[in-house]
């Protein structure tokens, strides 16, 4: 680690990969570094692409005052009060054209969208993970006009996941923003502009707080935008090949705490 000698007034970090071990869990050397990273007055903010629901079993991470920008940035989350309280969604003309063209051109894939209220899927969708109990069903994800989608989920179990994610980023252009984040072949599409970068510029700036005051950490190519922003850039060992060359420095890996080990460096000074 060869980070800048002065202390950042904001530490923005990304969750699965990054500041959460293997299984999910947090360690408490974690926990502790982050509580003294309060203590001492400096802003801490999770940067992830969970969506809302998942936060808050990790309440306990940032504490009471905490935020959270879930989605890749579609989402601002208030852990304390556990309520969406900002959000930044996908037109739905835009959804319907790109699942009509994603249908089209790579057939078998499957669509779910993250929601202010939860998780929507079609009954083909591929899920990686267990379903809420809540879930929203619908045979087309894109007929369900009664709420917009801050992040549209697709599969493909017919292709590899990087032909789905090769091909899938040719249909959709630029008409949304497609990020990996490293769930198998999962891509994540937002509304054209909202990236975890922009999401924590913009709540910088509420803060006052310029880039060159924030550092962040990373795993997966969705942290770029992020980590080139920041003033001070951190990649995670196990982190992708591409957010290692890009990061200004390198720490351990989430497996050995590698963030709060920065951290407590950090309030050595």
């Amino acid at each position: 680690m060869d980070a800048s000698s002065t202390r950042p007034r904001l530490v923005a970090t990304d969750l699965d990969g990054t500041l959460l071990r293997s299984d999910g869990s947090v360690s408490d050397r974690t926990v502790t570094a982050l509580r003294a990273l309060a203590g001492a007055g400096i802003e801490t903010v999770l940067v992830t692409a969970r969506p809302p629901r998942w936060i808050d079993e990790l309440a306990h991470v940032v504490g009471t005052r905490g935020v959270a920008l879930c989605g890749n940035g579609a989402f601002r989350y208030d852990v304390e009060r556990r309520r969406v309280f900002a959000e930044r969604t996908i037109e739905p003309g835009v959804m319907r054209q790109v699942t009509a063209d994603l249908r089209e051109q790579l057939p078998g894939t499957g669509f779910a969208a993250e929601r202010r209220s939860g998780l929507a899927a079609e009954r083909m969708f591929a899920a990686i993970h267990d379903h809420p109990e809540d879930l929203v069903t619908t045979d087309r994800i894109e007929d369900l006009d009664d709420e917009r989608a801050g992040k549209l989920l697709a599969r493909n179990p017919h292709l590899t996941d990087e032909e789905f994610l090769r091909c899938a980023t040719e249909v959709v252009g630029e008409r949304v923003v497609l990020a990996y984040s490293g769930a198998g072949g999962l891509a994540e599409m937002s509304a054209p502009g909202v990236t975890k970068a922009a999401a924590l510029a913009d709540w910088c700036a509420e803060l006052d707080i310029d880039a060159a005051d924030v550092w962040a950490f990373g795993d997966m190519p969705n942290d770029l935008p992020m980590l080139q922003w920041a003033g001070s850039s951190f990649a995670v060992a196990n982190a992708h090949p591409d957010v290692i060359e890009l990061a200004d420095d390198q720490c351990r890996g989430n497996d050995d705490d590698g963030v709060a080990r920065v951290l407590e460096s950090l309030l050595k000074r």
